[in-house]
């Protein structure tokens, strides 16, 4: 063999994807819970009626898009040498790794069902809403971090870090409404 040979194998063989389970919990948790609480504070304005299925499939279809298109950009961004069908399957599993950020909307989908078929008031649903997703928040943050290795205390840090992007929902709801 000479030495060009393995440099060619190099540049001709599928380069080897590290796995980031964590890393993509994490960002899916969050980034999942966010748009969940953003649409939530979004979707209800006072003076109108409260819709809370409509509410729950705009959450529902708005996060499956979202998952899609990251998906899709994080392909493109990385174009990979190599056949049709291979980069087909790369594509599928760019899109496939983003369900925990459909996964992460489920609470408030589940919760605005609920108020739906229970009939709740759109206040009391909203509020509940973005305390649950702020309390996940600080849960994913928290999980996470320990998950990569962080020690408690730090990864109590995170999960506070984190819950402060859903009190950040909660105070610009507030100022805006």
């Amino acid at each position: 063999m000479t030495e060009q040979q393995p440099q060619e194998e190099s540049r001709t063989a599928r380069p080897h994807q590290p796995a980031h389970r964590h890393t993509d919990w994490m960002f899916g948790g969050v980034y999942g819970t966010v748009l969940a609480s953003a649409l939530m504070a979004a979707l209800n304005q006072e003076g109108e009626g409260f819709t809370p299925f409509y509410d729950a499939s705009w959450v529902l279809v708005t996060a499956a898009t979202a998952g899609l298109a990251h998906g899709y950009s994080h392909h493109m961004a990385s174009h990979r040498e190599g056949s049709e069908g291979y980069r087909w399957r790369l594509l599928a599993q760019a899109l496939w790794s983003e369900w925990p950020l459909i996964v992460a909307t489920l609470p408030t989908v589940l919760l605005l069902t609920a108020a739906g078929l229970g009939g709740w008031n759109a206040y009391d649903v909203t509020a509940a809403g973005l305390g649950l997703n702020t309390a996940l928040l600080f849960g994913w943050g928290a999980l996470v971090a320990l998950r990569v290795g962080h020690r408690l205390g730090r990864a109590l840090l995170i999960g506070l870090a984190d819950a402060g992007i859903g009190l950040a929902i909660i105070v610009a709801n507030a100022l805006i409404k």
